[in-house]
Order: structure tokens, then C-alpha cells, then sequence
């Protein structure tokens, strides 16, 4: 969202962030942009996204905007709603297919909800942006919408130096691992992941970012008694984040095949992966097979289990030839996708909208 903001911002555009106060993610300082955020009575379910969206629809109503733009579905309808009472253009920019998620797949009441949501609205949109060309695809079917497809490319970090496995406090004999992520959740391959490296030798892992899975794998890590080997870390700045990236040997991205918009994600770390010049495993997955495949960056293992994932390491560990032309690879795929090179679609599509204004 920031990546774009910017790139809009580049066109002339006054940017404005309207979101919910959420702990250590909403401070301002580090958003350089105006922004408004809302206090909430509510953490979660029905009645927080009643509350956020009723809040969102007062605040657009009453406060000038030539143009809105609705990042994902819990943000749609009050957006929608103003842009028609308003007569003012909307883009929608759909990070995910909303509906898949694996959070409402049990709750029908409240897939229902969404569903109903985006089947009035989805249909009477002109301006839809989404991340890759599968989850394209499934939108133009359900609703004959075109959408433009704007991949969350990682920008190029050429002048971001790795640490040291000193400073790290890994064995250099080890093959370094990498999960990174603000969505280290459920299905997401995390459980497997700990067990294969307690199957392989000479094999450590670092696990960055936030999830719903994480006391479940620090609990996984403390019976295995692999504190040495499997190391985490808490949500850091972008840049930092990357410093750790470039400091290993293998990214690992294993969602499951387990609803929608696990199987048609292109995750983002996959992108940082390559920014970093370094080889994957991932799970078969279409989108995630067809990146990794095509660029020829890393390794694609049928299904997440332990024991494939292990074969999949120590077939890494020790054919060092096949990791290096993977980091060839990846640090020539890098030239080719990043957010330097893909913001130019996103002023492309911008500039469409703004002339439609």
C-alpha cells in the first residue's frame, strides 16, 4: 500500500491514509503521509468491522477527496458508498481473494456477509487492481470486471549489507533458512518446517515476522529442543528485515493447498526473496510454481511434509553447484522483477483514472 501511495503521490496526488490504531503498526512517524486513525471500541469480529466500516463512511462523507481508493473488501462498502452519494471515482485494490480466506471458511454467516457484499458492489466497479493473474482471473469470471494486475514486487536492495553468521550466531557450516512474514499462520507449512529441521543435520532457521501460529511453533521449537538451531524474531522495518534476507542461504514459502486464497497467492515474501538474490523452496502452488519454475530460482516440493521438505534441504546441502545457479538466478530475476520496474503499471493504471475524473 505505501509502495503505491507513493508512486501515486510521484504523479502529483495529495495522499491521505485513513485506518484503525493498532499497537506498534500504526505509529505515524513512520508513514509519510497524512493519516487518520481510528480509535476502536471492538478488537475483532462482527461487531469491529461494523464499527470500522460505519466509521470509515462518516469520515469520507464529511472530509473532502477527488478520489478514494478501497484497499481490500473490509474497506469497500463505506467507500463505495460515498464515492456514489459524492459522484466521485474508486479504485479497488484487492490484495487477496477476500472471500478464500481461511479465517471465514467456517463461519457461513460471515462469508455470507462478505460474499453478498462483494457480488452487490464487485460488478460496478471500474477501476480493480488484485496482485496476480489467477486471482484476476477468478474475479473476471464471477463479475466480467477487468482487472489490472499489479505484483507486490520488492524494491531492489543493492546497498543492503547481509550480517554475518558471527552476528547471528549461526554455525557457518549450516545452511541458513529464512520464514519471513506478518502471516506466519495456520496452514502456512510453519509445524512441518520445524520438523524437517530436526530431521536434517547442519540445517538452522530464522523466523521473522508476526502470525497466528507463532506460540504453537516457539512451543514446537522448545519440545524438539531446537533453541540453537530455529531463532525468532519479532515484526521489524522493511529494511532491516531485508538485512536478515540477505544473510541466508534458502527462503521457505509452504502455504497449503487448504482453501482459495492460500492456493492462488503469490506471497510476498517470495519477492523479497528474489530482491535478496536468494534461492526458495515453496510449496506447489499454480502462481508460486509458475515464478519459481520460469525463473528456474529454487525448488518446488508437491506436498508440505516434513519428509519433503528434509529432502528438499539436504538435497541443497549438498549439491552446492545447484544452490549457486539458483542464486544466479534469483539475483537475475531481481533485475527484471522488482518495484522499480512494476510502479510503472501502477502510473500507467493511475493515469487512466485520473484522466476518467
Amino acid at each position: 500500500m505505501l509502495k503505491i501511495a507513493e508512486t501515486v503521490s510521484s504523479l502529483g496526488c495529495e495522499i491521505k491514509i485513513v485506518g484503525r490504531e493498532r499497537g506498534e503498526c500504526c505509529s505515524s512517524d513512520s508513514v509519510p503521509f497524512k493519516t487518520k486513525r481510528f480509535k476502536m471500541l471492538f478488537r475483532r469480529g462482527f461487531l469491529f468491522y461494523g464499527f470500522f466500516n460505519i466509521r470509515l463512511f462518516i469520515y469520507l462523507l464529511f472530509h473532502k477527496s477527488d478520489l478514494l481508493v478501497a484497499n481490500d473488501l473490509d474497506t469497500l462498502l463505506p467507500n463505495f458508498l460515498v464515492s456514489k452519494l459524492k459522484n466521485i471515482p474508486i479504485v479497488y485494490d484487492s490484495h487477496e481473494y477476500f472471500t478464500g480466506v481461511p479465517e471465514i471458511q467456517n463461519r457461513l454467516f460471515v462469508k455470507w456477509v462478505w460474499r453478498s457484499i462483494e457480488r452487490i458492489i464487485f460488478p460496478q466497479l471500474k477501476f480493480v487492481i488484485t496482485v496476480n493473474d489467477s486471482i484476476a482471473e477468478l474475479y473476471e469470471k464471477e463479475y466480467n470486471v477487468k482487472l489490472a494486475v499489479i505484483r507486490n514486487c520488492s524494491p531492489l536492495v543493492d546497498d543492503v549489507v547481509g550480517y554475518t553468521r558471527d552476528e547471528l550466531g549461526i554455525d557457518k557450516s549450516h545452511l541458513l533458512l529464512i520464514l519471513q512474514g506478518t502471516g506466519i499462520n495456520i496452514d502456512r507449512g510453519g509445524e512441518e518446517l520445524i520438523e524437517a529441521i530436526s530431521m536434517t543435520a547442519e540445517v538452522s532457521l530464522l523466523i521473522i515476522g508476526g502470525g497466528n501460529n507463532l506460540e504453537v511453533l516457539k512451543s514446537l521449537v522448545s519440545e524438539m529442543e531446537l533453541t540453537g538451531r530455529v531463532k525468532f524474531f519479532p515484526k521489524i522495518i522493511w529494511k532491516e528485515l531485508m538485512r536478515y534476507t540477505k544473510s541466508v542461504d534458502v527462503g521457505l514459502s509452504l502455504d497449503k493447498d487448504t482453501n482459495l486464497n492460500y492456493r492462488y497467492s503469490l506471497p510476498n515474501k517470495l519477492f523479497e526473496y528474489i530482491s535478496a538474490g536468494i534461492p526458495v523452496i515453496a510449496s506447489d502452488l499454480p502462481e508460486t510454481g509458475k515464478l519459481i519454475n520460469e525463473n528456474g530460482i529454487g525448488v518446488i516440493i508437491e506436498r508440505v511434509t516434513p519428509e519433503n521438505i528434509s529432502h528438499a534441504l539436504s538435497e541443497l546441502k549438498t549439491n552446492p553447484d545447484r544452490l549457486k545457479e539458483f542464486r544466479r538466478n534469483a539475483i537475475a530475476t531481481s533485475s527484471r522483477l522488482n518495484w522499480e520496474i512494476e510502479c510503472l503499471k501502477v502510473i500507467e493504471f493511475y493515469n487512466k483514472v485520473l484522466i476518467c475524473e
